[in-house]
């Protein structure tokens, strides 16, 4: 009997590719073109491709095709010929090995004697099957003594073949890319439906109405997860309803079961899905009649926030494709409505949560660095709250002579000399300006002389014994002697000295020799060396804090690094406004004088007023501010 003979006679060959026995045919290559071109499925395909491509072929012994999921396997049988009862192991090594070298091969059987041609006796041919750079599976063939021109055209005939599967896959690729697309498309209508509502309940309620439109479902439910419990929150094509009613707690159980076993329960249960308690949903179909119900738990963050129930009638069950649609709708919409509902939330409720939250995170595992942070923060206060410090207050300071000496102009006259000026230390009885002389001599002399005639004018009138003229004559003479005197005491003190050891605090002539100057005019301000006074400007508020007697420290910019101690002596009741601030002047005594010390430098003070917390020496004044800013807008 030869090959073909014995394809024809195998009844194996004469069933449908779904395992139903047709009706014997006169020709089977009929048969199984028709079964080709009807098959649904890649198995069916498959089981119909391959005993065409084997009869098409001189030789085949076996003969398999191998499908799985792409580069990744594992890869099983799909197709067996001629008989699916057979074992098809010996042919494993040779389809593996194709699947890893990702070619075609051809392959002597391990032991067989060569023909008298050079070609042996029998041999395997592989070719994967490969789409877009993936290898999708593998078909396999055992060959019977074939020659070598016809091992050749057995290769080429297997890879024509082969593009039949090629075929297959790209339409199953198709179909799924397109299912994919449209449950894509339906997914973002639904994203759309429940973003473009600002809050809750308004979005959950166009979810469900659109998912009850485009699911054809009988009723869709939305329920949150409250406590233990989910609690029904919206309902399909229904404003308003009453959570007490048997419909809200018949749903409310059936979401319960979904959420306490964590995963998506379709009832009545397909063959293909695992096996989940069902009672709530049972009891759902009974109370309410809905043949066919889903129920899909909400998830964010690995954190079930709710639920989602879909009912259907009993001839309309969820098929796998929109079971996996709803699963999909759910993970992208349950962080949107969770988002939504959190922010619809009473702000004493939101900050309740994550206090709630925050304490959990501290109190339980995990967040280490977190617990660290908030010890040390506690280490902190605790610290501040009970350590104590010096509080001092601290203000603008200045120093001022305690004596402060002002040379003015003892007459109308001219600057001649001017050999000191702001800044310089003088010594007692050094020149500080000397004036022009030259016009009040001038004057003398007029006057000497005039006196000179005046005399010889009175010895005239003693010669002649006139006595009215003696006494007018001794009058003018009083005059001009008067008037010399005057001039003489004008031209000692054209010499301006120090009075004592002193420092120039104002003045500056060297820059006006020969200008005017009047009688009167403040030419210069001298301070003595080693008497000094500290003035302290204590802003209002912290007035109240300062007593006579207390002890303070003062530091100048010019003199780094050391720091010079005074007392308080005085608190003037005088006030001083500075950048709309008042600021108290207070009196202070150094305790130890300096060379280094000059009259108007100028630093920051610090009056100690006693020991106190470091807690509320740092917050006081903001503590103030506030009770003065509640106080006044008090009624």
């Amino acid at each position: 009997m030869n090959q073909d003979t014995a394809d024809r006679n195998n009844p194996r060959l004469l069933e449908s590719p779904d395992g139903s026995a047709s009706k014997p045919a006169s020709d089977p290559d009929s048969l199984f073109w028709h079964h080709f071109s009807q098959a649904k499925t890649a198995k069916a395909f498959c089981q119909s491709w391959l005993p065409l491509q084997c009869r098409m072929l001189r030789g085949v012994k076996h003969a398999m095709v191998l499908l799985g999921n792409p580069d990744q396997g594992p890869y099983t049988p799909v197709a067996v010929w001629p008989d699916a009862k057979l074992s098809m192991n010996h042919l494993a090594g040779t389809a593996e090995r194709s699947i890893r070298e990702r070619r075609g091969l051809l392959v002597d059987k391990e032991g067989g004697p060569p023909a008298v041609n050079g070609a042996p006796e029998t041999c395997q041919i592989a070719y994967p099957i490969e789409v877009a750079g993936k290898i999708h599976g593998v078909v396999v063939m055992e060959v019977e003594a074939p020659f070598k021109q016809d091992v050749q055209a057995l290769m080429r005939q297997l890879h024509w073949g082969a593009a039949w599967l090629e075929v297959l896959i790209r339409r199953r690729e198709s179909t799924r890319n397109a299912e994919e697309s449209e449950r894509l498309r339906n997914v973002m209508d639904l994203t759309v439906s429940t973003v473009e509502h600002d809050q809750f309940y308004p979005s959950a309620m166009a979810l469900v109405t659109r998912l009850a439109t485009v699911l054809d479902c009988d009723r869709v439910s939305l329920g949150v997860l409250k406590g233990n419990h989910v609690k029904v929150a919206v309902l399909s094509h229904s404003a308003d309803f009453n959570e007490q009613t048997n419909l809200a707690r018949a749903i409310g159980l059936a979401m319960d079961e979904a959420v306490d076993q964590k995963t998506a329960i379709n009832y009545p249960a397909g063959p293909e899905e695992s096996p989940v308690f069902t009672r709530a949903h049972a009891e759902l179909e009974r109370q309410l009649g809905s043949g066919s119900i889903l129920t899909i738990p909400l998830v964010e963050n690995e954190c079930i926030i709710g639920a989602l129930t879909l009912e259907r009638s009993a001839q309309k069950p969820f098929d796998r494709q929109t079971v996996e649609f709803c699963r999909s709708a759910a993970g992208i919409l349950a962080p949107i409505l969770e988002i939504k509902r959190r922010g619809d939330r009473w702000l004493i409720r939101k900050a309740a949560e994550s206090l709630t939250i925050q304490l959990k995170r501290f109190l339980g595992p995990g967040y280490l660095i977190r617990k660290l942070a908030a010890a040390a923060l506690i280490i902190l206060v605790v610290f501040f709250a009970l350590f104590k410090v010096d509080y001092r207050v601290t203000a603008d300071t200045a120093i001022e002579g305690k004596v402060k000496r002002a040379l003015a102009a003892p007459f109308n006259g001219y600057v001649k000399e001017a050999p000191v000026r702001a800044g310089d230390v003088v010594m007692e009885g050094q020149v500080l300006c000397l004036l022009d002389d030259r016009d009040l001599k001038l004057e003398r002399f007029k006057w000497a002389t005039e006196r000179e005639q005046l005399i010889k004018q009175y010895h005239e009138a003693m010669a002649k014994h006139d006595r009215p003229n003696i006494q007018i004559t001794q009058a003018k003479i009083g005059q001009a002697e008067a008037q010399i005197d005057l001039l003489d005491e004008q031209l000692s003190r054209i010499k301006m000295t120090a009075p004592f050891d002193a420092v120039v605090i104002s003045g500056d002539l060297s820059q006006s020799l020969g200008a005017p100057v009047e009688r009167g005019q403040v030419l210069f301000e001298v301070a003595p060396l080693d008497e000094y006074r500290v003035i302290i400007e204590i802003d209002e508020r912290d007035i109240a804090a300062i007593q006579v007697g207390q002890k303070s420290e003062l530091l100048f910019p010019s003199i780094s690094g050391e720091t010079f101690p005074f007392i308080v002596q005085k608190i003037t009741p005088v006030t001083v406004s500075r950048e709309g601030r008042n600021y108290f002047r207070v009196e202070g005594q150094l305790e130890k004088a300096t060379e280094r010390l000059r009259p108007g430098m100028e630093g920051v003070g610090k009056v100690t007023v006693d020991r106190r917390r470091l807690i509320w020496v740092w917050t006081h004044k903001a503590i103030d501010w506030v009770r003065l800013k509640l106080w006044q807008w008090m009624p």
